[in-house]
């Protein structure tokens, strides 16, 4: 078995296949968002048996503090071979290259969960996937007074800008075992969806909502951050600004959106539920010491 580095643009549509198999409810990046991407502390690898891809991988710093997101995916019909076990250990290898204390990974279904337990990952958070299924013209409430709501796209740097105070307050209220730890050029990247709604006061950002759409699949969109800054909730912003990015669902042929929510954000799985979206799926955050006592 052969595990390399992905170069070349067909290595990461090769790696974006695989996801597409292992995972085919979520939204997979693009090979240009996967490019724009690239740092020395990312690496996306492809499991090559005899020529044929097997699995692929990739490792890099994760958004909480002191953390390294290691992701081994295996095809299933390639599945119990060791390569999974072996995609592992080469992921690994690069979080202790970058000096990262702690493992992350992620689970949601039984097979995954014994393969992580395996290895001493043990479960840190739960996500809940709930689902909105488009099925007519969504209308908004009224826009909070004092507030315009515009795009990202439409006020280039807005979103940039708002990392300082927005930015970090949001991430700070995440309902996480560990802190999140999220830089201004990741926040700017990662972060950000298209179309993004922003609320913004005084020219600042007060509220965001949007939607990451699916190119593989343009019936399907996942929901972007959803948040809004402490001294404005309560008045009905939220809601608002969830509701006109399914109204840009509604009226771009969206017919399916889904959103992840934090098992501890009962506020906001609340409003989910309140606005009409099912539960549709559990998912285990994973940890474990990069060097188990």
């Amino acid at each position: 078995m052969d595990i390399a580095p992905c170069v070349s643009d067909d290595d990461y549509e090769q790696w974006r296949q695989v996801r597409i198999a292992v995972l085919p409810y979520e939204r997979t990046s693009s090979v240009a968002e996967l490019r724009a991407g690239d740092s020395p502390e990312r690496l996306m690898v492809l499991a090559r048996v005899d020529g044929t891809v097997v699995g692929s991988g990739m490792a890099q710093p994760s958004d909480t503090a002191g953390g390294g997101s290691v992701i081994p995916r295996v095809l299933p019909e390639h599945r119990r071979r060791g390569v999974g076990t072996a995609l592992l250990h080469h992921l690994v290898a690069h979080v202790e290259r970058l000096g990262l204390p702690v493992l992350r990974a992620g689970a949601d279904d039984e097979g995954s969960l014994a393969f992580a337990e395996r290895f001493g990952f043990r479960e840190v958070n739960r996500e809940i996937e709930q689902t909105f299924r488009v099925e007519g013209p969504v209308e908004p409430t009224p826009v909070p007074a004092g507030v315009e709501v515009v795009t990202a796209h439409d006020r280039p740097g807005l979103w940039e800008a708002s990392y300082e105070r927005f930015g970090r307050e949001c991430l700070a209220d995440f309902a996480v075992d560990t802190p999140l730890e999220v830089s201004p050029e990741r926040w700017a990247r990662d972060w950000l969806v298209d179309p993004m709604f922003l609320a913004v006061h005084d020219g600042e950002v007060v509220g965001c909502a949007g939607l990451g759409l699916d190119a593989d699949d343009p019936s399907r969109a996942e929901n972007g951050l959803t948040a809004v800054r402490r001294d404005w909730r309560g008045r009905g912003l939220a809601i608002h600004l969830k509701l006109v990015a399914l109204a840009w669902a509604a009226d771009h042929g969206v017919s399916e959106v889904y959103t992840w929510t934090q098992d501890g954000n009962a506020a906001m799985r609340a409003l989910n539920t309140r606005l009409g979206y099912a539960t549709t799926r559990v998912g285990l955050q994973l940890a474990r010491p990069l060097h188990p006592a």
